[in-house]
């Protein structure tokens, strides 16, 4: 049965772009493998939901037949071939999974065997959140991950030390093997990954004890990522070759971390400006003053309240926001000013509020 993407974000079927994205960050940020209370399986099925959804081809595919065609063939996967070609009638065995290759070598979709880095490793996506505090300034966190590692024994080739790594006897070195498929319109040849060496051509004349020709182990390694100044919520800093060792000295993946900042008690943020409510009496209200604040960073700075302010009157104090990402300066921050009405008076206030009273204030 094809699964419902949309259900499995939790989506309509007529959510726009950004609420996918919306929706696929907030489910992911709650069930990635490396957070506690995570769940490995649900975030594969998110993470394969929101591939499909957030591709605008990918997508009108999806929501037309229910499936995703990866090899992009022109035929209608609602076609009965075992009707149109009486299966019952033939003398044999027919793969019909296997279509899209038919098709493929039949009307000539392909080219041959497409190169690929088959020993490249993974890319890691992972989530860092940081306080508000730091974004203020750059700097550099450490993160440990379990991964594949490059396996120190062998450096990564996958052969014993004072071994070699000699040419794969069933592919003779290409990485591709002949083979024959029989169909409807009679038997084909074509090009598949050999199954000996895993499309690799090269195979080690005797396996690495510790990684048993893999050229890579399982491990935990310990990472420094440089987080720029101004960074914000769900933006993604790269950090080259910092994935999953590749296969017998291939290339790393890339690490890619997303960053989630935390809310703060004090201050709201809204892109690069800073927001904060500040209570003042009554009587700064109405004849002014001086009020001592804290900024972000944590320095005090004088703020001038003028005479007559009323609540919630707001006073900008520029470059007292947040470092801009990608250009000089910074934002800026926005101080409400809120009246704090006393709510108990002792009886000499009282008697002056009266008087004030009388006097029209």
């Amino acid at each position: 049965m094809a699964k419902d993407y949309y259900q499995i974000l939790g989506v309509p079927k007529e959510a726009s772009s950004e609420d996918i994205k919306k929706a696929y960050y907030k489910l992911a940020h709650k069930y990635h493998p490396d957070r506690s209370g995570g769940d490995e399986q649900k975030f594969k099925e998110i993470s394969e939901a929101y591939q499909t959804l957030s591709n605008k081809e990918k997508r009108a595919q999806y929501d037309k037949f229910g499936r995703v065609f990866e090899e992009g063939a022109g035929f209608d996967p609602g076609f009965d071939f075992s009707s149109a070609f009486g299966r019952q009638n033939m003398d044999f065995e027919f793969d019909f999974g296997d279509l899209g290759d038919i098709m493929e070598d039949f009307f000539g979709f392909g080219a041959g065997p497409q190169k690929r880095d088959l020993k490249r490793g993974k890319d890691i996506e992972v989530e860092m959140e940081i306080p508000l505090e730091d974004v203020l300034r750059a700097g550099e966190r450490k993160i440990i991950l379990e991964k594949y590692v490059s396996c120190l024994r062998c450096q990564g080739v996958g052969a014993e030390p004072g071994t070699h790594v000699k040419e794969c006897f069933s592919c003779r070195g290409t990485g591709w093997v002949q083979q024959i498929k029989r169909t409807p319109f009679g038997s084909f040849a074509r090009s598949a990954a050999c199954p000996e060496c895993g499309g690799e051509g090269l195979k080690p004349e005797k396996p690495c004890n510790v990684c048993k020709g893999e050229g890579r182990i399982r491990s935990k390694e310990e990472i420094n990522v440089f987080v720029p100044a101004g960074v914000d919520t769900n933006q993604v800093i790269k950090v080259e070759g910092k994935g999953e060792a590749g296969r017998r000295a291939g290339k790393a993946g890339n690490l890619y971390v997303r960053i989630f900042v935390k809310p703060h008690q004090a201050f709201k943020r809204k892109g690069d400006d800073l927001y904060l409510s500040v209570p003042i009496s009554l009587t700064q209200a109405v004849l002014g003053g001086e009020v001592e604040i804290s900024t972000l960073a944590g320095t005090k700075i004088l703020l001038n309240v003028p005479s007559g302010t009323e609540s919630g009157k707001v006073l900008k104090i520029s470059g007292k926001g947040v470092p801009r990402f990608s250009r000089l300066g910074s934002g800026n921050m926005y101080v409400e000013l809120t009246i704090k009405v006393p709510k108990k008076l002792t009886k000499k206030q009282k008697e002056l509020l009266e008087r004030l009273k009388e006097e029209g204030v």
